[in-house]
């Protein structure tokens, strides 16, 4: 039967290309994703300025996060613990600098420190000159630097004895070149080297190393002398080979983590869709062929060869189709990973590396879909009785079976749950982590009774449609009716696309509209003063724009995430915190206060939000332990309570605790707000010439609230992108399901011709069906995305409507409307050529 099965694929050219769209395009979409996710755990980032150490050692992000309340736990009981990752960068105490040196194979030890700094108006990385060994850099001319002096790169244009401004730390300085150095290799950021006194002053961190380069005698075993270093500095990272990138770009470990879950997601959407368009496609196959398969069954063929039959020709198809996209889904990975550096979701210096595994992933999917698609459909054609085969293959009817009866039940069941929690337990956007999943399960379950749903919905719509198209749309209504287990084969996928689209679609653009009004919510500054560069504000600041005429008050403004460490609290996995200056607090925010003061928030001090002082069981004078962003513990002492948007809370902390525990170590800007009686413009004037000179720009409100809604944008693009790709992917799969279904009916439209009916009667009727078949669709897949969009809506806007524009809407149901047609008609156009009684005389493919 196999070898049938391969002689009968140039027979069947139009299932055999329909299957093989279907199954190339859904291998191409996961293997792509699982290059990306390959990217993210690899997280490789060749080392630039730190290349020439062969080790190197930076301060562990990650630290142990109990899964229980510690106070039941025994003292070395490390399994009820989990690694939290920390948002900032953890430093390192210089003293390990000599600790190291008397590590065996060890000839040098090197500790770095890096801080942004702008050279004129062009950004750079500032360091100790005794780092520049690190590259290595050397110098080209003049000499090291001492206390007031800089080395510069021979492309910055200066030469010893030159005067150069340096922007640092909020404030701008003079200092003299004293050399000029280069590096052996290409580095991304510009670098100045500084004495390692004005180093330590200007990184802000005394004491301090971000990173400590380790060189080894000649001939030493690096990985040896990696492990007496890890015994050194228990708790740091020690890094050998291309992981040393992670150490000069902590930014590539983040990225790589959030690439992660964008290609899980992605991936696992695209599996789900993709076995939901095989199976389609090889069922509408599958029943095309049932005359061919009721005569063999007839003839005496059994129904194990017959089921070998159908699953021999289809994994024959998928093979070919996965292959070919396990040899291009590298290429459509590394595009996907390209667009996502242009806009700044992942930096540049991250290598997208795919090898052999997401291709193997990608091409098991999809084969396991074919397998599946093609075992139920073989197992269906095989259990039919001889002497009912013929007349099943007339008009294919039965399509309730138990196994899908209990797999609708189970989905809409898990789609109901989902639903449930959502609006019980779920607040604000985090609502939306439920939501998404629930439009998976409700697509199952549609697809499960979509023959059932679309006779129904036939029988209803039967009516209108006959009082607009007359004799062609009741023609184009019996045949779908007749025909409904076909017609289903074409409304899931629109099902699909429909669904997916408006659901994921709507729930981004609610989430980012919740996002914004809690912006512009709770920010009540007229302007903001920011740093250039990202070389933070100087922390006088604030009283030199107090003082300003016209300042009712002026708050720095830092944003991190801490822990939560007692009270215990089982759900903490990082809360958002801000930070604020005391004196500014209540006038450039909108935060209400409930119990105490925002003017005591200075020192070791906090103030909870509501919801978080319930859960905790904390109030006014009670203490808090937490773990701030770079890992310090700290307790502090609550002396507000505040009333916040649900689903948008932060804690509210002073800027000069938080900021210090930041990477940047300063606030990034600061919130102005104007007086009563004095105009915001006026102020943003004033505040331009109070701070002229100093590394920053002023802007006004607008400049703030479109600052921070191109960071949310950030976010919406990256969904869009990869849920356009499944889209697209799906909105394929309908054109290559409805051109399949219709270019078989050649034979049908000949007969149709010959009783009477003219070639553009057969159009309008094809032209109805098509849009019987796109209405069901649209119909469901609204149903569908309304599952997830609704209870979201309800507990993050309190609202049954999304936020967004209705063109949106509109867009994707005109869309699918008019590929249904465009794929309906096209191909009933080129059936209908020719004289009728040849179609009618010939064969279907």
């Amino acid at each position: 039967m196999l070898r049938l099965a391969f002689r009968t694929l140039r027979l069947r050219k139009g299932g055999f290309i329909g299957t093989f769209i279907a199954v190339f395009f859904g291998a191409l979409i996961v293997a792509s994703c699982g290059g990306l996710m390959e990217t993210g755990i690899r997280g490789n980032a060749e080392p630039q300025r730190l290349a020439a150490a062969p080790i190197l050692v930076t301060g562990g992000q990650t630290f142990e996060l109990p899964k229980e309340d510690p106070a039941s736990l025994e003292p070395d009981d490390k399994r009820k613990f989990e690694d939290a990752r920390l948002p900032e960068r953890v430093r390192l105490d210089s003293g390990l600098v000599s600790r190291l040196r008397s590590v065996p194979g060890v000839s040098d030890v090197v500790g770095e420190v890096s801080f942004p700094l702008a050279l004129g108006k062009e950004p750079a990385l500032g360091h100790a000159w005794d780092s520049a060994a690190l590259t290595p850099y050397a110098l080209v001319a003049g000499a090291a630097p001492v206390v007031g002096e800089v080395v510069v790169e021979s492309s910055s244009g200066a030469k010893p004895g030159d005067v150069v401004e340096i922007a640092a730390r909020g404030k701008t300085e003079s200092f003299r070149v004293a050399g000029v150095a280069g590096a052996p290799r290409s580095i991304t950021q510009a670098a100045v080297f500084f004495s390692a006194a004005d180093a330590a002053r200007l990184s802000g961190h005394p004491g301090k190393a971000d990173v400590i380069g380790v060189f080894t005698d000649p001939g030493a075993d690096v990985e040896a002398v990696q492990a007496k270093v890890a015994e050194v500095v228990a708790g740091a990272n020690v890094l050998t080979g291309i992981d040393r990138g992670v150490a000069e770009f902590p930014e590539a470990d983040a990225s790589g983590a959030n690439l992660i879950v964008i290609a899980a997601v992605s991936g696992g959407l695209s599996v789900m869709v993709a076995m939901f368009v095989v199976a389609s496609t090889l069922s509408l196959s599958t029943q095309q062929r049932s005359r061919e398969l009721a005569l063999m069954r007839a003839i005496g063929t059994t129904p194990r060869q017959l089921r070998r039959m159908v699953l021999g020709e289809a994994l024959a198809v998928g093979l070919l189709a996965t292959a070919l996209a396990a040899l291009l889904g590298p290429i459509l990975g590394e595009w996907l990973f390209g667009q996502l550096v242009e806009n700044g979701v992942v930096p540049p210096v991250l290598r997208f590396y795919q090898g052999w595994l997401p291709a193997v992933v990608g091409a098991g999917a999809a084969m396991l879909a074919v397998f599946i698609a093609a075992f139920v459909a073989g197992r269906r054609a095989g259990k039919i009785r001889p002497t009912e085969a013929l007349a099943e293959a007339a008009v294919t009817r039965r399509w309730l079976t138990p196994t899908r009866f209990i797999v609708a039940a189970l989905c809409f069941g898990g789609g109901t749950a989902l639903a449930i929690v959502t609006v019980a337990v779920m607040t604000g956007p985090i609502a939306a982590s439920t939501a998404g999943p629930a439009v998976i399960l409700w697509a199952i379950g549609v697809a499960m009774i979509t023959p059932g749903v679309a006779k129904v919905m036939t029988a209803i719509l039967q009516w209108p449609m006959r009082l607009l198209g007359g004799i062609d749309a009741r023609l184009a209504v019996l045949n779908t009716r007749a025909g409904i287990v076909r017609a289903a084969g074409a409304v899931t996928p629109i099902m699909l696309a429909v669904g997916i689209a408006t659901a994921n679609i709507y729930l981004q653009t609610t989430q980012q509209e919740l996002a914004n009004q809690a912006f512009t919510e709770d920010v009540r500054a007229d302007a903001v003063i920011g740093a250039n560069h990202q070389t933070g504000l100087s922390p006088d600041l604030v009283q030199r724009i107090q003082a300003v005429p016209g300042v009712a008050g002026a708050s720095e403004y830092v944003t991190s995430s801490v822990f939560l460490e007692n009270p215990y609290d089982s759900s903490d996995e990082g809360r958002p915190a801000i930070g604020l200056t005391a004196s500014g607090a209540a006038a450039t925010t909108d935060t209400k206060v409930t119990q105490g003061d925002l003017t005591a928030l200075t020192g070791l001090t906090v103030a909870l939000p509501e919801v978080f002082a319930k859960d905790f069981g904390r109030g006014v004078g009670d203490t808090l332990s937490l773990r701030l962003g770079d890992g310090a513990p700290v307790d502090v002492k609550v002396v507000a309570v505040t009333s916040q948007r649900p689903g948008f809370e932060s804690l509210l902390l002073p800027a000069g605790l938080l900021a210090p525990h930041t990477t940047a170590g300063l606030a990034p800007q600061m919130l102005v707000r104007a007086a009563p009686d004095v105009d915001p413009a006026a102020l943003t004037e004033r505040l331009r010439e109070a701070t002229a000179g100093l590394p920053v720009s002023v802007g006004d409100r607008a400049a703030l609230v479109a600052a921070h809604d191109k960071d949310q944008a950030v976010g919406a693009w990256v969904n869009y992108l990869l849920v356009g790709m499944i889209i697209a992917y799906t909105v394929i799969s309908v054109a290559n399901t409805l051109v399949m279904a219709t270019v078989r009916r050649r034979r049908e439209f000949g007969l149709q011709r010959l009783t009477g009916s003219t070639r553009a009667q057969v159009l309008r009727m094809a032209g109805f069906e098509g849009g019987l078949v796109a209405l069901v669709g649209i119909v469901l897949g609204t149903v569908v995305s309304a599952g997830a969009i609704v209870p979201f809506c309800l507990v993050a806007a309190d609202s049954l409507l999304p936020m967004g524009s209705p063109l949106i809407y509109l867009t994707i149901i005109g869309l699918a409307a008019a590929l249904a047609l465009a794929a309906t008609l096209v191909p009933a156009w080129a059936a209908t050529r020719g004289q009728a009684v040849d179609a009618a005389t010939s064969g279907n493919d």
